[in-house]
């Protein structure tokens, strides 16, 4: 930010210093032109053609100057076929009369005909009365005092502009570094709070710093939550596994007849254990892309051909809205639409009717129906309960079905909950996520 700030206060003082040495150099041009021009207007007024056709002034000129040999102030009048008329001060030396036209108007140019002396020069051709020559009017000065002005004037230009930029590059890294300081104590704390010696960034900052210290605080609490919900999840999965394995080695050591059904029993209390709290775990890993999205529509249609692959008889129809996205990975969201929906067509009648609805409150309602004979209110929430089941007839289950439906939406900020379908009379399964 320093050498960008330097480098454009260079170049807008360079641009700025060169027009403005152009104009006030201009301006030192012009008064010096001016001043030649009046000398030459007060010489032709007072020009007269003498008795023999000579050139001579009715009064002298005003200007001590010209009678002072090599003073650095010169007129001299010249025409074809005429004496030339110079000035005392040019003693021996002519001026260079150029063939340029008749000149109505004043010439300036700049002359180096004198050596180490350079000239400023304005000319002009003049009729006089009574004569037929048209006679060239020259005025000319020395330019070392015109020089010499603009030099000073570009001397003081350069030391002010140097100053000004040096003061402004200062100026600039100044408020650049004190700008910027607090970044430096974010850095002091994120260093303490990595080494052990706080838990959070202060909020003393200034405002524009605050929202990045909210932010990152915010984010220490975030990784602070999921390591606590990390270590708590492992040791629910130590305490689901715990049980198991006494029973396994209790039947072992007893030398039980019926070990090897109880380790088969066993294992698969594990296993199912097991893929619960991966599942859990894949849903907060992916939990993390701000970015999740899935077509409700699409996951719908591809669990509704597996579930109709898996039971002939059962019909499975979808309805509502099909452009509805809900802010939910893919993976997930087709695991808790297969868990929900196979647990309809398996305990149901032969038919299930999916609904897609979008609410007002930026969220979005899928309602899975059976016909089968339903739940009573007082035993839906003991579904939740992880290797809960009420059926007792023996189909093949885990009991972790809705438990892991009701996690992965929890985690991602929805619900499912149990209610009694109206219209086909069995369980109505109401899962409620964000929409995208």
């Amino acid at each position: 930010m320093i050498v960008v700030a330097g480098l454009w206060i260079t170049i807008l003082l360079l641009g700025g210093g060169f027009a403005l040495d152009r104009v006030l150099t201009r301006s030192i041009v012009r008064n010096f032109d001016a001043q030649l021009e009046v000398v030459l207007k007060s010489m032709i007024r007072s020009s007269e053609i003498g008795p023999i056709g000579e050139v001579s002034f009715n009064r002298p000129p005003a200007d001590q100057r010209f009678i002072e040999p090599y003073s650095g102030v010169y007129f001299q009048i010249s025409g074809v076929g005429a004496d030339v008329f110079p000035s005392r001060s040019l003693w021996d030396r002519r001026l260079q009369v150029q063939d340029s036209g008749n000149l109505i108007y004043p010439r300036f140019y700049n002359s180096t005909e004198f050596p180490d002396e350079p000239l400023r020069v304005i000319e002009r051709d003049v009729q006089l009365s009574g004569s037929d020559v048209r006679w060239r009017f020259q005025v000319a000065q020395n330019r070392g005092e015109l020089d010499q002005q603009i030099k000073d004037l570009r001397t003081t230009l350069i030391w002010s502009f140097v100053v000004l930029g040096v003061g402004l590059t200062i100026l600039a890294a100044l408020q650049t570094v004190y700008g910027l300081w607090p970044l430096r104590r974010v850095r002091k704390e994120v260093v303490a709070i990595r080494s052990g010696g706080k838990t959070r960034i202060p909020d003393d900052y200034p405002d524009e710093i605050r929202p990045l210290t909210d932010e990152l605080n915010q984010l220490l609490a975030h990784n602070e939550a999921q390591a606590e919900e990390a270590r708590r999840h492992a040791g629910n999965l130590a305490h689901a596994l715990k049980t198991p394995l006494t029973v396994i080695t209790n039947a072992a050591t007893a030398e039980a007849p019926d070990l090897s059904d109880t380790v088969c029993r066993e294992a698969t209390t594990m296993r199912r254990q097991v893929d619960h709290h991966l599942a859990r775990a894949r849903a907060i890993g992916r939990r993390a892309s701000a970015q999740a999205r899935a077509s409700v529509w699409e996951s719908l249609q591809a669990v509704q051909r597996a579930v109709e692959r898996m039971y002939e008889e059962v019909t499975v129809d979808i309805a509502g809205d099909k452009a509805v996205d809900v802010r939910v990975e893919r993976q997930d969201l087709d695991e808790m639409l297969g868990n929900l929906v196979e647990n309809a067509a398996k305990y149901g009648n032969g038919r299930v009717f999916v609904t897609v609805e979008k609410r007002g409150d930026g969220r979005a309602d899928i309602l899975i129906e059976d016909d089968g004979p339903g739940i009573p209110a007082q035993q839906r929430a003991e579904l939740f309960t992880r290797g809960k089941r009420l059926d007792t007839t023996g189909k093949p289950g885990t009991g972790l079905g809705l438990a892991i439906v009701r996690d992965v939406a929890e985690i991602y900020g929805g619900t499912v909950t149990l209610e009694e379908s109206e219209d086909l009379g069995g369980l109505l399964a109401r899962l409620t996520l964000p929409a995208g």
